[in-house]
């Protein structure tokens, strides 16, 4: 246990000494209390940014003695590149504050201890070339399906997984799976259908240099691997389903990388038949439904407990709905609205942190469909206009310019042909009912995503063959279950740090 007074806030303790040395796992350091110091292992630091405003606010690790007990430790950003801490090296460190309680870090924590280390500007590191304690190479904390569900959305800790991959990017996992580097560095992030165990699928989004590692381990392997085990996992509702995204500080392990891994492909040798089981609870694409059924959904008391949910329906375009706007003007670099300003245009997101920007027309347009149950209408978004037209709105809009020479710049481009041929076609709509339309606020229903009219339905070998129907309000509640995020566009927005 640590031998720290953690009591009493901002106290420096200038007489201790500490050794760490860096692992290779997740920022973390090892550390064992002794009456001349503590010895420390530790890894890379995770970054912590302002959500708003992305400004530095410092680098974290977490710290474990020889007990187990973690404490996250923390370099202010004044300090950061002061401290060189280097895989496999040892050191002594002299001085630091202790912090306790409310003083502490709340959001993606690393350690499970309510008080904080934090370096100090007259901490000093010195390399120890003998330490007299082992520190273990790896040190994982792993959640299953169920704390994660507990903790979705919290923004609390951040725990390990492990598992056995089902799909990648929607490929099976098999020997000739091949992975597009190509669109995954485009895209920055890949899509991994996982399992542990038995129990219910779950989609995990690797971000960044982390999905850049797992194609290179992925690769590395002579045969297809398994297991994937990843650190530092954030669990969040993604199209009103559980998923997990990885964090600046995630690292990928798979088969026989680390011990962990290395037991639970054991494990899955040896119970391939448990494995392949698909739990009920598996998420991976949207109800199809009628129109009438979606809107008995929204008035139905149960959806108020589920939010928002996503389903698919076919439906035939009746028109497109003149009296306003096609199109807005969004933000280049995150699609928010952009407002003119006094000399150019502003995006009015405090998460962008960009006041003057490019402008692009994207897709924001009513149509009026109908099946055989109800009339309803679709306000189309972004990328899901262009499977409709073929075409991006900036292209329209950019040609109706080029056209109109004489036009001012402000003048509101007229609806274009594209969108007026789609009238009369009959189309496949992936459809997000949201908090607006459960409160009443209005029936407009949201296209996320326009399928191929005869596009095939992906990863249907993961569903469980659904039983005759009984009607929508019998069965809305395993409807919700099954709602998937399955558009891209707008279900993978992560944070780049904690």
């Amino acid at each position: 246990m640590f031998h720290l007074l953690f009591g009493e806030t901002k106290r420096c303790y200038r007489s201790l000494l500490r050794a760490c040395r860096p692992s290779h796992v997740i920022p973390r350091c090892l550390i064992r209390p002794r009456r001349s110091g503590i010895e420390v292992s530790s890894d890379s630091l995770l970054e912590a940014r302002n959500p708003l405003t992305k400004t530095l606010i410092g680098q974290e690790m977490l710290l474990i003695d020889e007990e187990g007990t973690a404490i996250q430790g923390f370099v202010p950003a004044g300090r950061v590149g002061t401290f060189d801490l280097t895989d496999g090296v040892v050191y002594k460190l002299k001085n630091f504050f202790g912090y306790h309680g409310s003083r502490s870090k709340v959001q993606y924590r690393v350690a499970d201890h309510i008080a904080t280390v934090s370096f100090t500007w007259n901490s000093d590191l010195a390399v120890l070339d003998n330490p007299p304690v082992p520190f273990p190479e790896d040190r994982f904390r792993f959640h299953g399906y169920e704390e994660f569900r507990a903790n979705c959305d919290s923004k609390g800790d951040l725990y390990d997984y492990v598992g056995h991959m089902k799909l990648v990017n929607g490929q099976t996992i098999s020997d000739h799976i091949v992975l597009d580097e190509v669109d995954i560095s485009e895209k920055r992030h890949i899509c991994v259908h996982v399992q542990t165990h038995d129990g219910p699928v779950m989609k995990l989004y690797i971000w960044d240099k982390a999905a850049s590692d797992f194609c290179q381990k992925f690769k590395s392997y002579g045969g297809t691997p398994s297991v994937l085990l990843v650190t530092t996992v954030n669990p969040k509702h993604l199209g009103g389903t559980l998923a997990l995204t990885t964090m600046s500080s995630s690292r990928v392990f798979m088969d026989a990388d680390v011990q962990p891994s290395k037991d639970y492909l054991e494990w899955l040798s040896s119970n391939s038949d448990i494995a392949n089981r698909v739990a009920a609870e598996v998420v991976t694409k949207p109800e199809t439904v009628t129109l009438g059924e979606i809107f008995s959904y929204i008035k139905q008391e149960g959806s108020k407990v589920y939010k928002i949910a996503w389903f698919e329906c076919t439906a035939t375009i009746d028109d497109v709905v003149q009296g306003s706007a096609w199109y807005y003007v969004s933000c280049g670099g995150c699609n928010s609205k952009a407002v003119k300003g006094p000399t150019s245009l502003i995006c009015n997101s405090k998460k962008c942190g960009k006041r003057e920007v490019t402008g692009v027309p994207q897709y924001l347009t009513k149509i009026s469909v109908y099946d055989e149950s109800e009339q309803a209408v679709f306000v189309v978004l972004g990328d899901a206009g262009k499977e409709l037209t073929g075409k991006h709105a900036s292209e329209l809009v950019a040609s109706y310019f080029e056209s109109n020479a004489g036009v001012d710049a402000d003048h509101c481009v007229p609806v274009p042909q594209a969108l007026l041929d789609a009238i009369g076609q009959k189309r496949r709509f992936i459809v997000k009912v949201s908090d607006h339309n459960l409160t009443g606020k209005t029936q407009t229903l949201t296209v996320t995503k326009i399928l191929p009219p005869e596009a095939p339905q992906p990863i249907e070998h993961l569903e469980e063959k659904a039983n005759p129907s009984k009607g929508f309000e019998d069965a809305a509640g395993d409807m919700v279950r099954k709602a998937s995020e399955r558009l891209e566009s707008g279900e993978a927005k992560r944070p780049k740090s904690g």
